[in-house]
């Protein structure tokens, strides 16, 4: 049972990550994924632990959002 639950739950997560590549992302979407990451990293560094890992990916993911909207509004539209 359990191995059909993994299955699935990795099918699913497949499906969703490839939905999400349908379009060009936005550079706040850019700037929220890779903000998470490093901001996850460098709250593990920092405070350690699982608290630490996933308030500096929120943190991170917030700074790397409105940084990447900013882009979004300074760049030229086509």
């Amino acid at each position: 049972m359990k191995i059909r639950f993994a299955l699935a739950t990795s099918v699913c997560a497949v499906t969703l990550a490839l939905g999400g590549c349908a379009s060009k992302p936005t550079n706040a979407q850019i700037g929220t994924g890779v903000g998470a990451v490093v901001g996850g990293v460098a709250g593990n560094a920092v405070l350690g632990g699982t608290l630490g890992t996933v308030g500096g990916a929120a943190a991170g993911a917030l700074i790397g959002n409105e940084l990447g909207k900013d882009r979004d509004q300074s760049k030229p539209r086509r």
